[in-house]
């Protein structure tokens, strides 16, 4: 039976949550309004899993995605992910997306052109969708066809897919978060 630990942690835009196994990291819950909801969700998607110190790999993540959140420039891939019961087309999709280095994106359809279907873009979106460790497998990295920001599964959608690539500079001449405003709104927001 696979022993699940938590810890919640305080970032630059919210509080996040992380869940570990002795197999390495089994999710991650990016920002939530506060630590009660936080802990929900991981007890939603991991049931009976306990609350715990992290160990130093898990907290060196931690320290990654916080360092990440306040806009440093830090690689994730070399934490471990405990990947017992991802399907092997996700694994290979979240392994691609590990390579997209902070501060650049990729889309659904280049993934699939490197797993050797270009046709299998829908279906690279549907695996990142399901995409259990948000930030150490960046899916917020991938966009869809012409640079348009497609979706995004963790707490807060597309805002917040938009919010880490701002925060990571990886779209100074693209959206911002403020374009889902109204045009007035935008403009009062400029000035």
């Amino acid at each position: 039976m696979t022993v699940y630990s938590f810890s919640v942690f305080d970032t630059a835009i919210g509080t996040c949550g992380i869940v570990w196994t002795a197999r390495g990291i089994a999710g991650v819950q990016v920002h939530n309004a506060n630590e009660r909801e936080t802990r929900a969700s991981l007890l939603r998607r991991f049931a009976g899993a306990q609350e715990a110190a992290p160990p130093a790999p898990v907290q060196r993540a931690i320290d990654g995605i916080v360092a990440l959140l306040r806009g440093e420039s830090i690689d994730l891939s070399d934490v471990t992910i405990d990947a017992d019961g991802i399907p092997e087309f996700n694994r290979k999709v979240y392994d691609i997306a590990r390579t997209i280095p902070p501060g650049s994106t990729i889309t659904y359809g280049e993934i699939a052109k490197r797993l050797g279907d270009k046709l299998l873009a829908r279906d690279v979106g549907q695996a990142l969708g399901q995409n259990p460790t948000p930030l150490i497998v960046p899916c917020h990295r991938v966009l869809a066809a012409g640079g348009k920001t497609g979706g995004f599964s963790a707490q807060g959608g597309v805002v917040s897919k938009l919010r880490l690539l701002t925060i990571e500079g990886a779209q100074p001449n693209g959206p911002t978060l403020f374009d889902h405003l109204p045009l007035a709104a935008r403009r009062h927001r400029r000035s």
